[in-house]
Formats: structure tokens, C-alpha cells, sequence
């Protein structure tokens, strides 16, 4: 595990965050642009490698993958459920991220579930959403944690309202949840040309009591996959179907309804590359936040799907969010 020093020093008419992340240059509505997150010179300035995070890793649960990896020492929590394939600095605002929380004492904490890197395709939401239970019983026990927000990225979204849903006795410990590039895996893939055989295939194999045996490798060649998560993922109203365009509006409040018992953040990125170009993505965002009793929304406009064009705009968007909706005394969540 590679580590670095980080120090901030801000002077006092300078504000924290402007010093965490270089001032950008060039227009700002120029889609090329990205944000410089690398260590600046002089006072005041940040000093670190990039994806380097000095912190601890440990283990959460029982298997072997239920691995977590924690940067400051806090009793407050943000938990990062990265998508498909991803594992740990799944993003790049993930650093920066990190350093902005343990300026306002918080800890950022990045989870391996059975499901991360090529693991998604023999898991399920149900599966991630019990190791998550884990990891925040975790807190709760060892660290004695005042309360945790859950920040999901990509199909971690999925996790995080499938978990809440649950009402799980940990998840009583969850004080807000974001969901930072909220989109549909079904849309996406619908538009590559396998797809529809292979949906009727999954649902043959489903049929025949066949859901956890593998798909054909072209049906997703980058990892093995079971009829039943290919299903879940590329069929309409599959359970991990949350977030599509085509959804109706009852459709949405079915399956996102129960989030408005949970302070929420929706960052939408308005050059989502993964949102295929007949969708509107701004009335989408206005219709997810509605169905989940009012999200606060965030909309970054020419930013991709991890963000990383757009890192100090998103970390500011966290940490502000956090700061407002975080623990604000705590309620035993065994009570």
C-alpha cells in the first residue's frame, strides 16, 4: 500500500478549499478543460502525490474480499460504493475528496464488496447491500460511530437505495445519502447490438431454474456474468433497473419512493457518456429527485460520468452537502 504526507496550511484570509484544489484556468464552459488536482507550491498549498492516501486498511466481514480502507480517524463516515469494475481510487475526486473531509473531520472510506472489480456478475444488490450492513455494523461496534453518509457512484447508486430499502437495523445509522451519476445500466446497454438476444436468453434460463449459472463471455466479455445479475442489469424493470427515462412516474416513486426518509444529494453529470443522447438529462434529474421526495440536485454541466473534468466542483458539492446534512447528534441505532 503506497502512502503519502498531506498538509494543509491555509492562510487566514484564504479559503480551505480553493487551496485544495489548483484555481482553473480557461473557460469555463470549455468541455475539455479538467480540474488540477496535483500539489501545488508555496504557503498554504497541498502537498501529496496523486492516488496516494495515507490511512488504514482493514477487515469488516468474514470473507476475504470484505476489505475497507479508511483516511482520517473521525466517528463520522462518508462510505464510497463505487460501479461496475470498480475498487479502490475508483475515481479521481476520491483524493482530493478525502483530504476536503478530514478538514471538517470527517473520514472517507472506500469498501471492496464481493461484488467490485470483476465480481459484479456472480453478485447481486442484495449481496452488496448485506456486506454494506456489515461494514457500517462495523462502525457502529468497533469505532463507535456517530453516523455514516453513504456516497454512491455509478451503479453503487443502485446499492445504496436497494440497501435503504432493506431497513436493515444499520441502516438507521445512514444520516444522508448522495448519488453521484444516478444512470440507467438497461439504457446503456441497450444500445449495443447483443444485447436483446441475450436478455432473452437470461430470461429462458431464469425460466428454467437456471438464474445463477453463468451467460455466454460475449453476452459481457470483461466478466462473467449470471442470467440472473445480466437480467437484473439489461431488462426493463430488472431490479437493478432504478434510474431509467422511461420509467413512468408511479414506476419511480416504487422504486426510489422510500429514499425521502433520507436527506439526498442527486449529482447528475450533464455529459454523461453513459447516457445514450435521446435522453433528456435534465428533466430525468428533475423526475428522480421528485420520486425521492425532493433530492437536492446538483447538475454538472460538461461533466463525464466519474467526473474527473470536474473534480473541485464535485468535491465542493460533497463536503457542502455533508457539512449540512451530516450527524447532527446521534440516535442509537439499536434502540
Amino acid at each position: 500500500m503506497n502512502s503519502s504526507t498531506a498538509s494543509v496550511s491555509p492562510s487566514p484570509s484564504t479559503s480551505w478549499f480553493s487551496n485544495l484544489v489548483r484555481s482553473r484556468s480557461g473557460n469555463p464552459g470549455n468541455p475539455n478543460m479538467s480540474n488540477n488536482s496535483n500539489a501545488a507550491d508555496g504557503s498554504g498549498s497541498l502537498k501529496r502525490k496523486n492516488n496516494q492516501l495515507r490511512g488504514v486498511l482493514f477487515k469488516y466481514g468474514p470473507k476475504p474480499v470484505q476489505v475497507a480502507f479508511k483516511t482520517g480517524d473521525f466517528k463520522q463516515q462518508v462510505i464510497f460504493i463505487g460501479g461496475l469494475t470498480d475498487g479502490f481510487l475508483a475515481t479521481e475526486y476520491l483524493e482530493p475528496l478525502s483530504i476536503a473531509l478530514e478538514k471538517e473531520k470527517w473520514s472517507l472510506v472506500q469498501l471492496l464488496l464481493s461484488s467490485s472489480y470483476i465480481g459484479y456478475g456472480t453478485s447481486s444488490l442484495q449481496q452488496d447491500a448485506q456486506e454494506l450492513d456489515q461494514l457500517i455494523g462495523y462502525f457502529i461496534n468497533k469505532e463507535d460511530s456517530e453516523g455514516v453518509v453513504l456516497l454512491g457512484h455509478s451503479t453503487g447508486c443502485q446499492d445504496i437505495v436497494h440497501y435503504m430499502r432493506t431497513n436493515a437495523a444499520c441502516s438507521r445509522a445512514v444520516r444522508a445519502a448522495i448519488l453521484q451519476a444516478p444512470v440507467s445500466d438497461r439504457e446503456y446497454r441497450a444500445t449495443l447490438p447483443e444485447t436483446a438476444a441475450m436478455i432473452d436468453l437470461a430470461s429462458s434460463m431464469i425460466k428454467e431454474g437456471r438464474g445463477m449459472d453463468l451467460m455466454p463471455s460475449e453476452a459481457n466479455p470483461e466478466a462473467p456474468i449470471t442470467a440472473y445479475r445480466y437480467h437484473s442489469l439489461c431488462a426493463y424493470m430488472g431490479d437493478d433497473d432504478m434510474f431509467s427515462s422511461d420509467l413512468s412516474d408511479d414506476q419511480l416513486r416504487m422504486r426510489l419512493g422510500h429514499m425521502s426518509n433520507t436527506p439526498c444529494q442527486v449529482i447528475f453529470s450533464m455529459a454523461d457518456e453513459y447516457v445514450p443522447e435521446y435522453v433528456d438529462k435534465k428533466a430525468l434529474m428533475e423526475r428522480l429527485c421528485k420520486a425521492m421526495g425532493g433530492a437536492e440536485k446538483v447538475e454538472i454541466e460538461w461533466g463525464n460520468h466519474s467526473l474527473s473534468n470536474r473534480v473541485a466542483e464535485v468535491v465542493e458539492a460533497i463536503v457542502d452537502f455533508v457539512k449540512r446534512e451530516g450527524p447532527k447528534g446521534w440516535d442509537d441505532p439499536w434502540s
